[in-house]
């Protein structure tokens, strides 16, 4: 199973330049925070951008965060970006400017958790660590436990079965996870798989091998994005990020049927650091003054 899956890699990978041997332990930490829920498609150009303005933690400690919100641009949760500044911080403040090695000293940096410090670990390290994602989890699920799906939350069985599939090497084991994880994105998706282009359909898959049964229950539906307040703090971070300041009036026009809507979504931009006030309001005063990027 696990030299099938390398050999198709080598021949079928995308040629992304996180992937190039060339690419710093920097570099890579930036597209895997980038890549969190959102595809290689939308991640690419700002990669690239982002790369090329902040090549190194210490460039992207000093900028300024309105700057740092504006290149995120439309990635979708912009808190990551601030995250990914507040990491590069504590890498030159704590580790002089280098990426830690390890995943102890890896999880302790900022918005850095358990499959971000794992897939650090093995694709700009090459050290021997359990990459899971969803992809991987749903290779897995099916090749292995014979499932359409994973279960529908990351389990101990599967952190177990992640575990002993593993490769024993290290340059193994960190090219089997990002091949599993490529075969997920590219062949083994989640709707439509491809099984005529996969390399373990036809004598290493147990979710074939069983007809490819149905998932026994639906747990893969989607909450509509549409009129969220994921969305609408989506909109008003645009108009900042277009304007650079957005007076009460503006806010208001993004949903003029639903103001206490506005005003909730505009008082979480400002608890999470998003946006700040462009003047002061008096105590009490209920009332949101203009909105600046921070």
């Amino acid at each position: 199973m696990i030299d099938a899956v390398l050999d198709w890699y080598r021949s079928s990978a995308r040629d992304l330049p996180w992937r190039s041997p060339e690419a710093s332990a920097w570099g890579i930490l930036v597209s895997e925070v980038m890549l969190q829920q959102t595809p290689v498609v939308r991640v690419l150009p700002r990669w690239l951008e982002w790369m090329e303005r902040w090549p190194a933690p210490a460039d992207l400690a000093d900028a300024p965060t309105a700057e740092v919100l504006r290149a995120w641009d439309r990635l979708g949760y912009p808190r990551r970006a601030l995250r990914l500044q507040d990491c590069a911080r504590e890498i030159v403040r704590s580790h002089g400017g280098a990426v830690p090695r390890g995943e102890q000293s890896l999880r302790a940096l900022p918005g850095i958790g358990e499959y971000t410090a794992a897939a650090i670990t093995a694709f700009a390290h090459h050290d021997r660590a359990v990459v899971v994602d969803t992809n991987i989890r749903r290779v897995l699920a099916r090749a292995v436990r014979g499932r359409a799906l994973p279960d529908r939350s990351y389990s101990a069985a599967e952190r177990t079965l992640a575990t002993q599939i593993l490769p024993a090497g290290r340059e193994r084991s960190a090219a089997w996870n990002q091949a599993v994880m490529e075969l997920g994105a590219l062949v083994c998706v989640s709707r439509t798989p491809r099984c005529e282009q996969c390399p373990l359909a036809e004598d290493a898959c147990a979710w074939v091998a069983a007809g490819s049964p149905a998932p026994q229950e639906d747990t893969r539906r989607r909450q509509s994005f549409e009129g969220t307040d994921r969305q609408l703090r989506g909109r008003i971070m645009a108009l900042l990020r277009e304007h650079g300041v957005a007076a009460p009036a503006a806010l208001t026009a993004l949903d003029p049927t639903d103001p206490a809507r506005v005003e909730r979504c505009v008082r979480s931009l400002l608890a999470d650091g998003l946006a700040v006030e462009e003047s002061a309001r008096p105590p009490g005063d209920g009332e949101l003054g203009a909105l600046r990027l921070p």
